[in-house]
């Protein structure tokens, strides 16, 4: 993320960090050494005990920031965003977190809490500038990057299952690959998993996205296997993150019911990385919709909502790939798909 060198900047790269414009909500990003860390959106808060200010404040000294810019998105007829920012600084000076800059947005206007300049700050506010032509917007375009979506319901919309996920041949490909814990092959089904997951990257990353149909199928069905599940996990590396959180984002719409849960846990495992918490979580809706109670995806909403660093999570599903390596192919890769 760019340096942040004014309110305009901030109030055009929130959508940005969080990936949509958000409404009713209560945004805190973190800085580390004069840059911008991770961003986190709870819903507007209304009536809050002290302590949960102090929960939310705990995330940002777990990432060690050293120091916060907090914004406001105060819902229509509420008097309190003033309020709302004071107890969340107060939380953040309790551990020793300087409040760098903290906006109140209301009715298409904002104005900063810590500016006494009638001039600049005035009590009624100034107009939210348009995001489209500002730097920060034009940087991310530059740098590939898609523009934020208008709100909440429009991110969960680009998730949501394609039509072709509810037609029965599909369907019957998809299962027709299922790996069944009970199988005297077990072994060779979890293989032809990992293989094929390395295969379908493969494609993807050349720019064939969904032209083998039965590869596709044959990897969201092996998915349903937690030792191929956890292979997948620890697949990708930071040159090819994009690569495969595009490739199961695109899986994810199309698997078939039954099959969602493993891919959109993968699917929020990599936004999370990314430094996508929103994406990250609704992801982790749609696989607990799927399959109530899976426990990867309420695994890593436990985690996600501890607010670990995305770097420690990368490291940890880094130092656990090996092992399932190990316990699929025993010491080695196949030859052609090294990691």
């Amino acid at each position: 993320m760019t340096t942040l060198t004014s309110p305009h900047d901030l109030l055009a790269a929130i959508p940005f960090l969080i990936g949509y414009h958000p409404e009713d909500s209560l945004v805190v990003v973190s800085i580390k050494d004069n840059a911008v860390g991770m961003a986190m959106r709870i819903d507007y808060p209304v009536d809050l005990p002290a302590g949960a200010y102090d929960l939310l404040a705990s995330h940002l000294q777990r990432d060690q920031a050293n120091g916060a810019l907090l914004i406001a998105y105060v819902p229509t007829g509420r008097t309190d965003g003033e309020s709302v920012l004071s107890d969340a600084d107060a939380a953040l000076k309790r551990i020793g977190i300087a409040t760098d800059e903290s906006l109140l947005i209301q009715s298409g206007r904002f104005r900063s809490v810590l500016c006494q300049d009638q001039s600049c700050c005035p009590a009624e506010g100034n107009p939210i500038p348009e995001i489209n032509g500002s730097r920060i917007a034009v940087e991310h375009v530059v740098a590939g990057r898609a523009m934020p979506f208008a709100n909440l319901q429009a991110l969960t919309d680009s998730i949501s299952s394609l039509p072709v996920a509810s037609e029965m041949p599909w369907s019957d490909l998809v299962k027709s690959f299922h790996v069944a814990a009970t199988s005297p092959e077990l072994t060779k089904a979890q293989r032809d998993g990992a293989t094929a997951i390395i295969d379908l990257a493969g494609e993807f990353a050349s720019g064939r996205i969904g032209q083998d149909l039965e590869l596709t199928a044959r990897v969201i069905g092996r998915l349903s296997d937690i030792q191929v599940r956890d292979f997948a996990l620890g697949s990708h590396d930071e040159g090819s993150l994009d690569t495969y959180f595009q490739m199961w984002r695109h899986l994810m719409r199309i698997a078939p019911s039954g099959y969602v849960a493993p891919i959109a846990s993968l699917c929020a495992a990599l936004a999370y990385e990314s430094g996508d918490g929103a994406l990250a979580h609704r992801a982790l809706d749609r696989a607990l919709e799927d399959v109530n109670g899976y426990s990867l995806a309420l695994l890593l909403r436990r985690v996600f909502t501890a607010g670990w660093p995305p770097a420690s999570f990368a490291a940890m599903r880094r130092e656990l790939h090996p092992k399932v390596c190990a316990g699929i192919f025993g010491l080695d890769l196949p030859p052609g798909h090294e990691l």
